[in-house]
């Protein structure tokens, strides 16, 4: 059995949708709680690492001092060829840990936009998990630049770079794919000061109004999760037959 842990950094941002896929994979799902200063796993109690969103940044180790220790996990699990999946906070975060820089935007970008493949992305295969364009949600003020050796996978409007992978099983995602009505309800309530009506920001009117944005940003989530799924099969594979 696989063993999934995620990071959660507050109380509003969680796996959303990635739940119900993790379990219908027959994965175990363990979780650490980092605003109630839970403990992190040891590298090897995980086969998968999820780190999730936070209004935080990566620089705020003075205020959040687990980011430190967090950040240690994150290059252990790279070091040592697990699975390993940003979502928002959680892709500047594996940028950081990998020495790019992780910097203010130029735009704030706040709502449904649409995401566009770059012509990069070819060159991994996990890009056939995405469409050439689809609708993301977005909640975010920072951006990273691409680590070294990393493939870019997209781009918006507002944010040249939303997404890279390296080596087939690390993949950072500037956008929210796992996010649901309920989920985009709890993050517009706590963080609704950040909703500035600025050129890239709707409103939570306009959020919600769609709930097949929701269906179809789950989809492809599902796909890129089967394909490092496979991903994991075939590494095991090659492994044993090397040994």
């Amino acid at each position: 059995m696989k063993r999934l842990h995620y990071l959660q950094h507050v109380p509003f941002e969680d796996i959303g949708t990635i739940r119900a896929w993790a379990e219908a994979a027959g994965m175990s799902i363990r979780e650490t709680r980092l605003f109630h200063n839970e403990h992190l796993p040891s590298v090897e109690e995980l086969d998968w690492l999820i780190i999730m969103g936070g209004p935080m940044n990566v620089s705020e180790e003075a205020l959040y001092p687990w980011l430190r220790e967090e950040k240690r996990l994150i290059r252990q699990a790279i070091e040592q060829h697990k699975t390993v999946l940003g979502i928002c906070l959680g892709a500047q975060l594996i940028a950081d840990v990998m020495g790019a820089r992780v910097h203010p935007n130029a735009y704030r970008e706040i709502g449904w936009f649409p995401v566009r493949k770059t012509d990069a992305a070819e060159r991994a295969t996990v890009s056939t998990a995405f469409p050439d364009g689809f609708q993301a949600l977005h909640w975010h003020g920072d951006t990273f630049d691409l680590p070294a050796r990393a493939i870019h996978l997209g781009r918006s409007a507002a944010c040249a770079n939303q997404g890279f992978v390296l080596d087939e099983r690390i993949v950072g995602l500037q956008f929210h794919l796992e996010i649901t009505p309920r989920s985009l309800e709890r993050l517009i309530h706590h963080c609704r000061s950040e909703i500035d009506g600025s050129p890239y920001v709707q409103s939570p009117e306009a959020m919600l109004a769609d709930r097949e944005r929701f269906v179809s940003a789950n989809i492809v989530l599902d796909n890129l999760l089967d394909h490092l799924a496979d991903m994991g099969v075939i590494r095991s594979v090659v492994n044993c037959s090397s040994s």
